[in-house]
């Protein structure tokens, strides 16, 4: 009997053993068992490398630099491309990841931009030129001729035409010095001699600087201003004279017609007057000067206009030593030579025994 007892123990013991296994599996796959740190550590620093950088600000501030160009040359004025024309050009991109701070900066480089102060430029009025300098005659008793021109007429108007009104481009003053200079490289046999302007064949005071600005005859129906010609150092030079003196054409051998006629007007207003030293309405084939802030003599500028509105197949011209009007103050000059403005200071060219 007892030892019954004992079986019946022992396998009622065996079942409760059982029993509390089964329970303690079914609890533990109903409770899963912490994360290990080391593992949260590994998955926390992959997910914050796994994250996207955060974008920076970008804040471009533009600086103010020297304006330049590349001009390209349209039909019919003859300059060349020019370089190192450019334009205005920004500072590489900031990057600042203070977004606010850089904005600050930038508002500042914008105020002192805004302080500058602005280049004088010579306006090419759309309304016109401005009126003449007080002062200049109104009739004259001087008679002058026309003779045909060699080549096709203009096709824009002349008032408006950028080789012709040298107003319509306009200049920027320039601070090179003011004296004649040496030019290297070859040099024309008989080229315009800007003394004979004047009646006493001197050299005057040089005044003034400035550069011109090209002529894009691909910008409307009649070209418009382009970029700032800076391959010379200067391009219209201010002459000193005496108000009131005689003024007349640079001297210069050859004839282009018959009787000494040197120079055809192909321009001509009140107050500025462009001359070609060859038979063509256009200053792409040969030497033209523009003389701007002078008196242009009443009659001279009524035949010009004549034969303007009548076609322009003559003109007038004029020989060495002819009146073509009188000073003011200062003689803007400027040179070109197949459409190209040249310095006007070289002594080589136009100042030759000074």
């Amino acid at each position: 009997m007892p030892r019954i007892l004992t079986f019946r123990t022992l396998v009622v013991a065996l079942l409760a053993a059982i029993s509390l296994l089964l329970v303690a599996l079914l609890w533990r796959t109903r409770t899963p068992p912490p994360p290990d740190p080391r593992f949260i550590d590994v998955s926390v620093r992959s997910t914050l490398f796994a994250l996207p950088t955060q974008t920076p600000w970008v804040v471009e501030v533009t600086r103010v630099v020297e304006v330049t160009a590349v001009a390209t040359p349209q039909p019919p004025t003859a300059t060349p491309t020019m370089a190192p024309s450019a334009t205005p050009a920004s500072s590489p991109a900031a990057i600042a990841t203070d977004a606010p701070a850089a904005l600050a900066s930038a508002e500042r480089q914008v105020a002192l931009v805004a302080e500058l102060p602005a280049p004088v430029i010579a306006p090419a009025p759309a309304q016109g030129p401005p009126p003449p300098p007080a002062g200049c005659p109104t009739t004259s008793g001087r008679a002058y001729d026309a003779i045909p021109i060699a080549s096709a007429p203009i096709d824009h108007p002349d008032s408006i035409h950028g080789d012709l009104n040298l107003w319509q481009r306009g200049w920027l003053p320039t601070d090179a010095p003011l004296a004649i200079v040496d030019i290297n490289g070859p040099a024309d046999g008989d080229p315009p001699a800007l003394a004979g302007i004047f009646g006493d064949g001197r050299r005057p005071d040089f005044v003034s600087a400035a550069q011109v600005y090209d002529w894009n005859w691909g910008c409307g129906g009649h070209g418009c201003r382009g970029q700032l010609l800076t391959e010379r150092a200067v391009t219209l030079l201010g002459l000193a004279t005496n108000p009131g003196e005689a003024l007349a054409i640079p001297r210069r051998g050859p004839e282009i017609y018959g009787g000494g006629f040197k120079a055809l007007v192909l321009y001509a207003e009140e107050q500025r007057i462009t001359l070609g030293f060859t038979r063509d309405d256009s200053v792409a084939n040969g030497y033209a000067v523009h003389m701007d802030g002078l008196c242009v003599d009443p009659n001279l500028l009524a035949l010009y206009r004549q034969r303007n509105a009548e076609g322009r197949a003559s003109l007038p011209a004029l020989r060495e030593g002819e009146v073509l009007g009188t000073a003011t103050t200062v003689l803007l000059v400027a040179v070109r030579d197949r459409g190209v403005f040249l310095d006007p200071r070289s002594r080589k060219d136009w100042w030759r025994g000074f």
